[in-house]
């Protein structure tokens, strides 16, 4: 059975960083696309930042130059580095992921098969 299991999430000022870590368990995960979404209240979930077995990389144009994904197939965990953090990146984060060989990557959280709990991550200004 596949589990997807964040954390780092929490409180951080604004300006700060945090690193979120998904580890995944179940199977190989070497051909599986990852992501992460998040959730604010109120608002749609969004993609933020996606990743694929080849190690391509996506991101939200609201935070790229600022979050950094990352993946370590050895571990079957994956990561989101954020930087330079704004109030506005309060949300509930969540990992996905999707049997995905090659380049592609789903763009829509419905085309993901697999989901964590998700981790809080807000940011005070």
């Amino acid at each position: 059975q596949v589990q997807l299991v964040e954390s780092g999430g929490g409180l951080v000022q604004a300006g700060g960083s945090l690193r979120l870590s998904c580890a995944a368990s179940g199977r190989t995960f070497n051909n599986y696309a990852m992501a992460w979404f998040r959730q604010a209240p109120g608002k749609e979930r969004e993609l933020v930042a996606a990743i694929t077995s080849g190690g391509y990389t996506n991101y939200a144009d609201s935070v790229t130059g600022r979050f950094t994904i990352s993946r370590d197939n050895a571990k079957n965990t994956v990561y989101l580095q954020m930087n330079s953090l704004k109030p506005e990146d309060t949300a509930a984060y969540y990992c996905a992921t999707k049997y995905a060989p090659g380049r592609w990557y789903p763009t829509r959280d419905h085309e993901y098969d697999y989901w964590g709990q998700g981790t809080q991550v807000t940011v005070s200004s």
